[in-house]
């Protein structure tokens, strides 16, 4: 991936080096608002976690308590993120100005170490990058980046920066409403069937990252010989079926909210190869 020496995104926050700081008491909005993703997506780590702050009976701030002095390598690595968001943010632009006649309204990207808050609740590195509606902003501990290497098997630097795009994507999907009507069947639909949707929307994401990559490369040539197999080697690795394998020795296809590791990879390729984000319904799609 060519992203030395490209300009990087002037929205991002470095919270890198801030602890969490207890505060006030009881549980918010925010983390009920977690709570309910966790619970979803079945996420007992940071629904454990919660739960614990309850106990103890406040919430958390950030607050500095030392200066934090990152590696050589970590600053390296925090750079091609900022470069990354900076490449979502030019492709995306484009698109919705010349294909949706909207405005793009980029998202502020939120670096870490060990934990922060989000307005959706606690950010910590074990529940690994999300989106965060509720500010649009997309959370990441670069961490993370070894954690793709060693646990998922998906290393180099484009198998990072498709989890960028990825979680832009997200963004993107915020921004045209689309995950505030998958929103509204909360509630109104059985848990199968929210699993269904959230497996759509998250293969949706897939395919916005591969219509960006498709973008960015044909705008600056920002791909090289074997970051497409990068990305799909991720993408296969974080595949619902894959962890559910590895950490249980079985699947439970219902339970699934992400998708399988062929779907994800069939969709991020479908983003990769048409770069056409009308033929990314997946909502509409009969076969996933």
């Amino acid at each position: 991936m060519r992203w030395e020496g490209r300009q990087g995104s002037k929205n991002v926050e470095d919270r890198r080096g801030q602890t969490m700081k207890r505060v006030g008491g009881g549980i918010g909005i925010g983390a009920i608002l977690i709570a309910i993703v966790a619970m979803l997506l079945g996420d007992q780590d940071a629904l454990g976690s919660l739960m614990n702050d309850a106990l103890q009976g406040g919430a958390s701030a950030p607050t500095t308590t030392q200066e934090y002095r990152p590696s050589a390598q970590e600053q390296e690595l925090a750079q091609m993120v900022s470069v990354v968001l900076k490449e979502t943010e030019d492709v995306w632009a484009d698109i919705f100005r010349e294909q949706l006649n909207q405005r793009y309204q980029p998202a502020v990207l939120v670096l870490f170490s060990g934990s922060s808050t989000s307005a959706c609740g606690s950010a910590k590195a074990a529940t690994g990058p999300f989106y965060c509606p509720a500010d649009r902003k997309v959370y990441i501990d670069l961490s993370f980046y070894d954690e793709l290497r060693r646990k998922f098997r998906a290393p180099g630097d484009f198998a990072m920066a498709y989890v960028v795009a990825h979680e832009v994507a997200h963004h993107v999907q915020n921004l045209l409403g689309i995950t505030s009507q998958m929103d509204a069947q909360r509630g109104r639909v059985s848990k199968e069937k929210y699993n269904d949707l959230s497996v759509r929307l998250e293969l949706q994401a897939d395919f916005l990252s591969g219509v960006w990559a498709n973008h960015a490369h044909r705008k600056s040539g920002f791909l090289e010989r074997g970051d497409i197999e990068e990305a799909m080697n991720a993408a296969a690795a974080i595949g619902d079926d894959r962890i559910q394998m590895e950490s249980r020795g079985y699947t439970v296809p219902e339970s699934f909210t992400h998708g399988t590791s062929e779907q994800r990879m069939r969709w991020l390729r479908k983003g990769l190869e048409t770069g056409d984000i009308s033929q990314g319904d997946t909502f509409a799609a009969r076969v996933l």
